[in-house]
């Protein structure tokens, strides 16, 4: 008998879209991230922005085997004690909410985590961190987003002996990006495990979990599928380690 194919649950955007002569407020996720999950052996569940009681993220994280913190645009700077800048789109409340909850819950029942991009940054501020809102004013260059539509390309230097470095399996990595915000206060928890040349901070993870891992460039638009495939076994372990208690 085969065995089934672990859940992995990814957080999704909150925008108006065209239906036929409809225009509707949607909510979407770039397929890339489900052909992806897909190919690594995951079925996928979208979780769409919601506002949940912690109890309710909790019991959500327990229906999954694993989890994708998608991107998409900024978190409200409020939520680490900032002014928006000028340049700041926020998402929206109801997707900064859903995903503050799921990260700090994931942490707490050990549920695999890949964060991506703004993930990256959710996952930070969760932890307490704060982010610098537009790195073009900080670095005096816009090389993590060159052009509106796009991505840049550029390598990251892994740190030896972190988990990212073992499963990407060399000194660098190359990393398509776009974005104009990133770490400035690291988290509480979390150690900084690539970087840009420019100093940027373009990896964490938690050192005390089995597998939490965020990175600041979308591995989903690259052509190394290493961090899905990586994400989908820790997955695949925990679903087989509890059975099918909780479905």
């Amino acid at each position: 008998m085969s065995r089934s194919r672990p859940v992995v649950g990814v957080t999704c955007y909150e925008e108006t879209a065209s239906f036929g002569s409809f225009e509707l407020t949607a909510a979407l996720l770039p397929a890339r991230y489900v052909r992806a999950l897909e190919r690594a052996g995951a079925s996928v569940l979208i979780l769409p922005p919601q506002h949940l009681a912690p109890d309710e993220t909790a019991e959500l994280c327990a229906r999954i085997d694993g989890l994708v913190v998608a991107g998409g645009a900024d978190i409200d700077p409020a939520r680490y004690g900032a002014d928006a800048h000028p340049e700041t789109v926020v998402a929206g409340g109801a997707r900064d909410a859903l995903e503050l909850g799921l990260v700090e819950a994931a942490a707490e029942t050990t549920l695999p985590t890949l964060a991506i991009c703004r993930g990256l940054q959710v996952l930070n501020v969760a932890r307490g961190g704060s982010l610098l809102q537009h790195l073009p004013d900080v670095l005096g260059h816009d090389l993590h987003s060159p052009v509106r539509n796009g991505y840049a390309d550029h390598d990251v230097r892994l740190v030896p002996g972190s988990r990212l470095a073992s499963l990407l399996g060399s000194g660098e990595a190359g990393a398509p990006t776009h974005h104009h915000q990133a770490i400035d206060i690291l988290g509480e928890g979390l150690v900084a495990t690539a970087h840009a040349d420019d100093g940027v901070i373009e990896a964490v993870e938690d050192p005390s979990l089995p597998f939490l891992l965020g990175v600041q460039w979308h591995p989903e638009v690259g052509q190394d599928p290493s961090l899905f495939e990586a994400l989908v076994a820790a997955a695949a372990e925990r679903s087989s380690s509890r059975g099918s208690v909780g479905r």
